[in-house]
């Protein structure tokens, strides 16, 4: 364990020098695999079946980086089925498997299954179709399971087990499956649409260390080995791969502020040597709850408290316990992303991250080929933040500046089915695009009641992308269609190419899809909006003096003279 250490952070030191915020858990493929449909695709082994619940038993052994346990699911039946798929990736091992009904306690162990790749499918009793209706939300399957969890070589982007140590030489372990899946350290059912509605972790560890988790501390057992056990628990629905322990040397201050739903509590949890240091830099989490708060509406997990927890990688939206590990820099690793100065005034994980409470946590993406509905609305979410404390031309500016890391390399939106995402463009571009919109819209209050009622109508659901589409047509009364699939189905930057002839502006959009309806903003004498279509148009206008011709900047097209 000890080379494991030493080796560990200098790949991480590395790979943060060279990876841009923009990087991806998941590497596009070129061919998909029947297990990347099985990993994918919400079938016949799954959609029988809703989790209503995890129950982690997990123990943890640092000296060899192997963990064993059991995740008792509680779920529900939903139609007729014969075979549950159990999702356990390599080199992990399930060995036993165990069916009970709510008052069941001595139901047997089984070993009857089979296996294909990281799936396994369990054959469900045949006497649980037949059982009453109000049985069938109280059925319950223990698995058993061992092994040494993929290590995690450049966290969070590729996931796995973290094992470092802190300065003091402590073990500061935890990990990160974003993407990967949390099905790398225990079995689930690993697809996003299906969250549990709430669950608990019991983690056992050294004595000497503590673990943190998400939701609320529901205490300590000390163990007879020289090992405690720590239960934490979220009354919440929550993603697989959200729910993560922390495992170091914490220290502990907290603060409850007055939130739009009440008192909130705030907890952070760092390592012990960072307390000072941490007391100052997240001074930026209650700034950070009262601009999102105010865009988004109230946070959506009041019950089970916010918590910001450092982490051994950069950072990581868990759900109730944020991943924090920006080394106490403004900025992203003390770097403006945006280059205009803007990014330097805030803490990027605390923002970014913690906007995933809305837009990843709250509202989830059914299949990971949505995912810009995380990424782009918590991306634009540090433009937002900017505007809240900075006002409107800074996070304009701001804005503006994050397209430099636009690539166009492939659309937003990945293949459906398989697991994967698309371009890393998710984060950027699309918050061009709602920045874009924004000025369509041309009412900040009725954007940001869009914005809340995203969150309010989407409360603890997953989404596709289709229903935040019509969300926004409809209540924004404009059909934003063509340009949800200009900028997140193709890579083409729409073109406004335009002549000037005397009085006369000529203009049409280029390099763009049939019926690309972006209205914009222009400057031509006087500031006034324009309806491109493929089609030359002529605006005619008879001022006296030299004509000049602009197109407002918040807009994300490129322009083009022609004579």
């Amino acid at each position: 364990m000890k080379e494991l250490f030493k080796i560990l952070p200098l790949c991480t030191f590395y790979f943060l020098l060279f990876t841009s915020a923009e990087a991806q858990p998941l590497k596009p493929l070129k061919a998909f695999t029947h297990a990347d449909t099985l990993r994918g695709t919400y079938g016949p082994t799954r959609d029988w079946w809703d989790v209503l619940k995890y129950d982690l038993h997990v123990k943890f052994n640092l000296e060899d980086s192997s963990i064993s346990g059991y995740n008792i699911i509680q779920f529900k039946i939903l139609k007729k089925a014969e075979l549950m798929q159990i999702d356990l990736q390599k080199p992990m091992i399930l060995d036993s498997f165990r069916f009970a009904t709510l008052n069941e306690t001595n139901a047997p162990v089984s070993l009857n299954f089979t296996k294909e790749g990281d799936a396994y499918f369990i054959r469900l009793p045949k006497f649980y179709i037949y059982l009453k209706p109000e049985f069938k939300n109280q059925l319950y399957i223990t698995l058993y399971y061992h092994g040494k969890p993929r290590i995690a070589i450049r966290p969070p982007w590729d996931g796995g087990l973290i094992m470092q140590q802190d300065k003091n030489k402590n073990p500061f372990v935890s990990l990160a499956c974003q993407g990967l899946g949390a099905s790398v350290w225990y079995p689930c059912k690993d697809h996003q649409s299906d969250e549990p509605d709430s669950a608990e972790m019991h983690i056992t560890i050294p004595d000497t260390l503590m673990c943190v988790g998400n939701g609320r501390y529901r205490g300590k057992i000390n163990n007879a080995d020289g090992t405690a056990t720590y239960d934490w628990a979220v009354v919440n629905p929550i993603n697989n791969y959200n729910l993560i322990p922390y495992i170091g040397k914490y220290a502990h201050f907290s603060e409850v502020v007055d939130g739009e739903k009440g008192k909130l509590d705030m907890d952070y949890w760092v390592l012990d040597y960072n307390l000072e240091k941490a007391k100052v830099q997240f001074k930026d989490a209650p700034r950070m709850m009262s601009a999102f708060e105010h865009w988004f509406g109230p946070y959506p997990f009041y019950e089970d408290g916010y918590k910001l927890v450092e982490a051994p990688h950069l950072g990581m939206e868990h759900q109730s316990a944020t991943a924090y590990g920006n080394k106490y820099k403004n900025g992203y690793l003390g770097r403006d992303l945006s280059g205009t100065g803007w990014g330097l005034k805030w803490d990027f994980i605390i923002v970014h991250e913690s906007g995933h409470d809305w837009f990843a946590n709250n509202i989830t993406s059914k299949d990971i080929a949505d995912m810009w509905v995380h990424e782009g609305f918590t991306n634009y979410s540090e433009t937002l933040f900017t505007d809240y404390w900075y006002g409107k031309q800074a996070g304009n500016e701001y804005c503006i500046g994050t397209r430099k890391g636009i690539k166009n390399d492939m659309p937003i939106i990945g293949p459906y089915n398989v697991n994967q995402e698309g371009s890393g463009d998710m984060y950027p571009k699309s918050g061009n695009m709602l920045h874009s919109i924004r000025q369509v819209i041309d009412n900040d209050e009725k954007f940001r009641q869009i914005l809340r009622g995203l969150n309010k109508q989407f409360y603890h659901q997953t989404v596709t992308t289709k229903q935040i589409e019509d969300y926004i047509n409809t209540e924004s009364k404009y059909d934003f269609s063509t340009v949800f699939d200009q900028y997140l189905r193709t890579t083409q930057i729409p073109v406004l190419e335009y002549k000037l002839v005397g009085h006369q502006l000529s203009y049409r959009y280029i390099n763009c899809i049939k019926g690309f309806n972006l209205p914009l903003k222009i400057t031509f004498k006087t500031i006034q909006w324009i309806k491109p279509t493929e089609k030359w148009k002529t605006l005619n206008l008879y001022p006296e003096g030299e004509n000049t011709f602009s197109v407002d900047p918040n807009f994300y097209i490129k322009t083009k003279k022609v004579e």
